[in-house]
């Protein structure tokens, strides 16, 4: 029976028919079953953080919401009020420029202004970072979201943007990475990634032109954050994740933790 073409399991490239190895990593067609479950065993993983960064993204909604209402400062129906918002780490001019507020670049990507701002982002988070996952390993996806979205921000300030919150400028950086993917990797599939993601870039720009209070510039700065940071780590087919890619992603978890809890802290000591 003749046997057909398939992706390697490894590098994501096209095995031919008449191949019995990949040639351009030299993985075994008869491997394919063993690097699956080790894939599958990593997707799990990755599952894991996604769900990990929208539980945190709903918990600090939650908190939002709840802390704005003891204090009488709620923004409306399922809307954390503005002072709250600042005080729990919003971004921008503002908060930088008047209190020296440095460490919202972080924690303003965990805010949210409502409960539809919220199912948005978290919606796209959920789409895209698996697909970034599968392409760059978990460690790295959680590392240009993060850097990414700090980055995004960093411009959003310096284009003099006063007030800012939401996850849509790290999600943005994901979409920056597989911009960079495609692009990088060429060929029929990542022709293809290019594609699809260049489509997700034009509905944001559309969004973002019809649709008042969005911030464009947070939204280009996380995807071109999300491309620098994707460029300096690369991807599986360049190289695997190694110890060093799980400590920065460790590094980034614990400065977020660190960031959100001293944020929490000073409502409590200043709200």
């Amino acid at each position: 029976m003749t046997q057909r073409a398939i992706l390697c399991p490894r590098c994501r490239r096209l095995i031919g028919s008449e191949e019995t190895t990949c040639s351009w990593c030299g993985t075994s067609r008869s491997a394919s079953w063993w690097l699956f479950m080790n894939w599958s065993r990593g997707a799990l993983d990755s599952d894991w953080l996604v769900k990990a960064i929208i539980t945190v993204n709903v918990l600090y909604f939650a908190l939002s919401l709840v802390l704005s209402a003891g204090a009488g400062r709620s923004g409306g129906f399922l809307s954390p009020g503005q002072t709250n918002l600042l005080l729990l780490g919003a971004t921008g001019t503002y908060p930088i420029d008047h209190f020296g507020r440095y460490w919202t670049l972080l924690s303003a990507n965990y805010l949210h202004g409502g409960i539809l701002h919220l199912v948005f982002n978290l919606m796209a988070l959920n789409q895209i970072a698996p697909k970034v996952s599968g392409e760059y390993g978990s460690s790295r996806m959680f590392s240009i979201y993060t850097v990414g979205g700090v980055l995004g921000y960093i411009v959003s300030y310096l284009a003099g943007v006063p007030f800012t919150i939401g996850a849509s400028a790290a999600v943005c950086s994901l979409i920056g990475a597989l911009l960079y993917y495609g692009k990088s990797r060429g060929g029929v599939y990542g022709s293809s990634v290019y594609r699809e993601v260049s489509g997700w870039v034009v509905s944001l720009f559309i969004f973002g032109l019809i649709f008042p209070g969005i911030n464009n510039w947070g939204h280009g700065g996380g995807i071109l954050g999300g491309i620098v940071v994707a460029a300096l780590m690369g991807y599986n087919e360049r190289r695997r994740e190694n110890y060093f890619d799980q400590a920065l992603a460790l590094l980034c978890g614990l400065a977020t933790l660190g960031v959100l809890g001293w944020a929490v802290m000073g409502v409590y000591l200043y709200g």
